[in-house]
């Protein structure tokens, strides 16, 4: 079968929303890309009780984009606190993290979490990743989508343009 795409570009724009699980079974990457992904990644991890993981990697990507000194010692702080520290409501399982001591909060740097960071994203990768895309939250998901893609309007879509290309 051809595809064949609508003139008015109907069918280009559609596409963009739609396989967006297709996008996030591809890689975790993309998963943590997309705001939906991560929403529906954090529900199952939820699950799982291992939030803390997804929420480590996204405090720890907002921390490398700041800049000023200030707000980064007190996010530095925020992220040692809820999920590096002893007492840490939200803690992560890392090795190590008790090399990363309180003194380096007062010299942050934006690379400081990136070796935790890359633990954390592996152990996600390797770990939770692969069972969210067997979960039953990620396949209704993706029912969902092929059901809308099947929707009678990408029909009358096909149809329309087999008629044009079969006159």
């Amino acid at each position: 079968m051809d595809h064949i795409h609508d003139s008015d570009g109907s069918s280009s724009s559609s596409h963009q929303g739609l396989k967006s699980t297709a996008k996030w079974a591809s890689s975790l990457e993309n998963l943590l890309e997309d705001p939906e992904g991560v929403m529906r990644f954090r529900e199952f991890l939820k699950k799982e009780f291992s939030e803390e993981n997804v929420l480590f990697w996204l405090a720890c990507e907002d921390f490398k984009k700041l800049e000023d000194k200030k707000q980064m010692q007190e996010k530095a702080k925020e992220i040692y606190m809820t999920f590096l520290s002893n007492k840490a409501s939200s803690q992560v399982n890392v090795e190590g993290q008790s090399r990363l001591s309180e003194k380096i909060l007062e010299e942050p740097h934006p690379l400081m979490f990136q070796k935790l960071q890359d633990q954390i994203f592996n152990l996600m990768k390797y770990d939770s990743y692969s069972r969210f895309l067997k979960s039953d939250l990620f396949l209704k998901h993706k029912r969902t989508e092929e059901e809308e893609e099947e929707s009678p309007d990408a029909q009358t879509a096909a149809k329309r343009a087999s008629r044009i290309y079969n006159t």
